[in-house]
């Protein structure tokens, strides 16, 4: 098996990474190995670009971009490379993240980007192992652990409503 693949996270603005800790700590959780960095589609489109079209080479199996406003950047990366992109819509004071989630979402035929929910970074994260799975059948095993887990979570919070409910009613 060949060693496991890189997730890039970028975000356009450093005013993003509290957002995108989500994603960075659901990567870590999973073991998955990443490099997190502040790139703009406007202001430095030409990094942009550089590091999306090299990617592939350098280990990437998925880039994950956060951006609001105008949020281009995911389209921007998408554009230069065969790696998927998934995009984060972030949620800015002007629209509610409602601007960057149409921006991230509306892409060109043959530019595709994955879109999570506005500020969905942890499901950005996780739809990354997902893809990176695919070819990795620990990481595979892990994320049916987690499925797992979220299920046991719920019964036991079931459980407990049902207990709350009978205590209400039984006095």
């Amino acid at each position: 098996m060949s060693e496991l693949k890189k997730v890039a996270v970028i975000m356009g603005s450093d005013s993003d990474f509290p957002t995108v800790a989500g994603a960075i700590k659901t990567l870590d959780k999973f073991g998955v190995p990443f490099e997190v960095h502040v790139m703009s589609a406007h202001r430095t489109p030409e990094a942009a670009a550089e590091f999306s079209s090299k990617a592939r080479e350098n280990g990437f199996g998925v880039i994950i971009a956060a951006a609001g406003k105008a949020a281009h950047l995911a389209g921007v990366l998408a554009a230069h490379t065969t790696v998927p992109v998934i995009g984060i819509p972030i949620k800015s004071s002007t629209l509610d993240g409602l601007d960057a989630l149409l921006a991230t979402v509306q892409m060109p035929k043959g530019i595709p980007v994955a879109t999570v929910a506005i500020d969905g970074a942890d499901n950005a994260a996780i739809l990354a192992v997902q893809m990176l799975a695919l070819s990795d059948d620990k990481l595979a095993a892990k994320l049916a652990d987690e499925k797992a887990a979220m299920k046991n979570g719920v019964a036991k919070k079931d459980q407990a409503i049902q207990d709350k409910v009978n205590e209400l009613i039984n006095g």
